[in-house]
């Protein structure tokens, strides 16, 4: 029995719809939570597959974390575990980001590697390696991984070989109850990493420079618990924008601010879509026919986000000349190049880079969702092409939108979900 989400497509969207918090906030927020001696609250938070992962890690580790509505609410035990499941570890990437946190309050840690989307190689040995700089001392076993400090972590000035966001998140975590003084070079600068230097900041700790690419922090001996409210999903938004601008329409989006996600907006600008900038508001409208836009890569922040690639590119099955995205983070972004193609657009994926050639006229297809993002680019080619789209292992979807059905279904889109 699989999950299916199925749409009928070649209904323009309109209305309006409020973003949700950021996914990949909120879960460095929850590991976070570990390091934190009083109640954390978070708001807004969106009922996900990943957040729910999260909460029973809390649980397994002997954290009282729960959810009621769109609350997070975790209250921290008198002794927590130090050891981490593999079959938890496997559910998720993000599961990575609680090594540190239970590393530094409980001196040792044991897990496995994290699991997540099949989008080529993602190593974690920047986050290793910046914790060894830092006094942990790291052993394999039988594919578990074994990591200590008994004396606690101390503080050190460490140079990233790439802005890894993850790694980044890692490091933070781990410096922020370290003894003395850490400085991070050459670390990623997007807006979650900012948000969770903020949390952090809240709970009492001492952050500067986040954003940039030296963060300096200042050690505490332990944090205090915080009601948060982390920043909106500018993936999220980024989808219900190519959504509109693939299927047609005017669409406004609350509680987001367009600076979280400009690269798309403009590109989508480009390609002939009308944009309002408002204060926490933004309106797209696409009328016309879109044009390609030609080449777009990826990068890190401020550049044109990974996630974002293939709803890019599902909007652009529907332009007017010729596009090109190269993705500079994932060899394996576009995995749904496969189900575009079964809609009857013209791709080809050579290396990391997907072509788009105009001329196509998209109908609804048998599609297979075989990541996250990939999912949610099926559904939007889905939305602008004729007649019914079926997108089998539609649970990848859930794990970064808590309802995407009902979110189009508000602007009028046509879609269900079922298991079959």
């Amino acid at each position: 029995m699989t999950e299916i989400l199925e749409i009928w497509g070649g209904h323009p969207l309109c209305g309006t719809v409020k973003i949700p918090s950021a996914k990949n906030s909120v879960l460095p927020l929850l590991a976070a939570s570990v390091l934190c001696q009083e109640k954390v609250c978070l708001e807004k938070v969106p009922d996900l597959s990943d957040v729910q992962v999260s909460l029973a890690l809390l649980r397994e580790l002997g954290v009282s974390a729960r959810q009621s509505g769109d609350r997070v609410l975790i209250t921290p035990g008198r002794q927590l575990k130090s050891s981490l499941s593999t079959e938890m570890m496997h559910k998720m990437r993000a599961s990575v980001l609680f090594l540190a946190p239970v590393l530094s309050r409980m001196g040792s840690v044991d897990a496995s590697l994290p699991g997540g989307c099949k989008l080529g190689a993602r190593p974690i040995d920047i986050h290793l390696d910046g914790l060894e700089k830092m006094g942990a001392s790291i052993h394999w076993h039988e594919e578990r991984l074994y990591l200590r400090a008994p004396h606690g972590l101390q503080g050190a000035e460490y140079t990233l070989r790439c802005p890894s966001v993850g790694a980044t998140e890692t490091l933070l975590l781990a410096a922020v109850c370290a003894r003395g003084t850490t400085i991070l070079h050459g670390a990623a600068r997007e807006p979650e990493i900012t948000d969770l230097a903020k949390f952090l900041g809240v709970c009492g700790g001492r952050i500067t420079g986040a954003g940039t690419e030296t963060i300096r922090v200042e050690g505490v001996p332990s944090l205090f618990g915080a009601t948060y409210t982390p920043i909106a999903d500018r993936i999220v938004a980024a989808t219900v924008a190519c959504a509109c601008a693939a299927a047609g329409g005017c669409v406004t989006m609350q509680d987001v601010r367009a600076e979280l996600f400009a690269p798309v907006l403009d590109v989508l600008e480009k390609a002939g879509c009308n944009i309002r900038r408002e204060e926490e508001r933004v309106t797209i409208e696409r009328r016309d026919l879109l044009h390609g836009v030609g080449l777009v890569e990826t990068g890190t922040y401020p550049e044109f986000p990974t996630d974002a690639a293939p709803l890019l590119a599902a909007a652009l099955l529907q332009a007017n000349g010729e596009s090109c995205i190269q993705d500079t983070i994932f060899p394996k972004r576009f995995a749904c190049a496969e189900g575009f193609g079964a809609m009857g657009a013209r791709v080809r994926l050579q290396d990391a880079a997907l072509y788009i050639n105009s001329g196509a006229i998209t109908h609804g297809a048998m599609t297979c969702a075989q990541d996250l993002r990939g999912g949610a680019a099926l559904a939007i080619a889905a939305l602008a092409a004729t007649g019914k789209t079926e997108i089998r292992d539609a649970f990848y979807i859930k794990r970064g939108y808590a309802d995407l059905k009902s979110l189009f279904r508000q602007l009028g889109g046509k879609m269900r979900m079922f298991k079959k």
